[in-house]
């Protein structure tokens, strides 16, 4: 079977991609390359696995889930976004496999039966597969954040990618709230070539290094305060770790003058 690459989403703002009317065209380039990962694989996936960044827990949690519910993890969107429905199916088989991965790793994992699925995953899925026919389980970010912990979990779910499982990360390449729009404008770019020279210009074993001392990276923690958008790409990353990576989305402009890339792995 063909081996899947992993991606690096950046899933935009709320339900971005259910509120057309009200956002016209500020998502389009965004859209547009989501649109195109279909494309990019040639193949549908037997299931995903994402891994969002609106979900943590202290002991790494899997969606085990048949049919998971929604959450609408957002405030101050139209009513309407507060009854959208993504109805993908869930995959229990694949949740115990996550789990069985992550714990022959060393990696305390357990499943959650009552998990829905956030807006990391709908925002982000809903413009590549809208028909929400493909399984999909969720699995946690882990609570301390620690870069190395979630390059370990990619590793330990690489075998996945031989299986026709496509594992997602989904987050966001700059994500401080307090500045964004042109507040963020240099920052952002900043941060975004670095992200660029290390993912796909740097030796794997020197990327996975200065992926782990990313805060060290110029402009970090003006586009970071808090890491949990960008711990998604350390899983995405682990699980194709000798892999090239590719830029598959690159805007200067959006949502008023930020800098977001997304990455392809693999």
């Amino acid at each position: 079977m063909l081996t899947l690459p992993t991606y690096f989403l950046s899933h935009g703002g709320g339900p971005w991609p259910f509120m057309r009317a009200e956002f016209g065209q500020t998502y389009a380039i965004l859209e547009a390359a989501l649109q195109d990962i279909p494309r990019q694989l040639g193949v549908t996936p037997k299931a995903l696995l994402v891994i969002s960044a609106h979900w943590e827990e202290a002991e790494l949690s899997i969606m085990a889930n048949a049919a998971p519910g929604m959450i609408y993890d957002y405030g101050g969107f139209p009513e309407h976004t507060y009854h959208i429905s993504y109805p993908a199916p869930g995959s229990p088989e694949l949740a115990a496999q996550v789990q069985t991965l992550l714990q022959q790793a060393g990696l305390a994992a357990r499943l959650d039966g009552q998990r829905g699925f956030d807006h990391g995953t709908y925002s982000a899925l809903y413009p590549v597969y809208p028909r929400a026919d493909i399984p999909i389980v969720q699995l946690s970010l882990k609570t301390g954040l620690d870069p190395a912990t979630h390059l370990a979990i990619g590793r330990a779910l690489a075998s996945l990618r031989n299986q026709g499982i496509l594992i997602i990360g989904s987050g966001l390449s700059y994500h401080n709230l307090r500045q964004f729009g042109a507040a963020g404008y240099a920052s952002s770019a900043i941060f975004d070539a670095w992200l660029q020279t290390t993912l796909l210009q740097t030796d794997p074993l020197k990327r996975t290094e200065q992926l782990i001392a990313w805060e060290q990276a110029p402009a970090a923690r003006a586009c970071h305060p808090r890491e949990e958008h960008l711990l998604p790409l350390m899983v995405a990353l682990g699980a194709a770790e000798k892999a090239s990576a590719i830029c598959v989305y690159h805007e200067s402009t959006f949502m008023g003058g930020l800098t977001v890339s997304n990455f392809r792995f693999g």
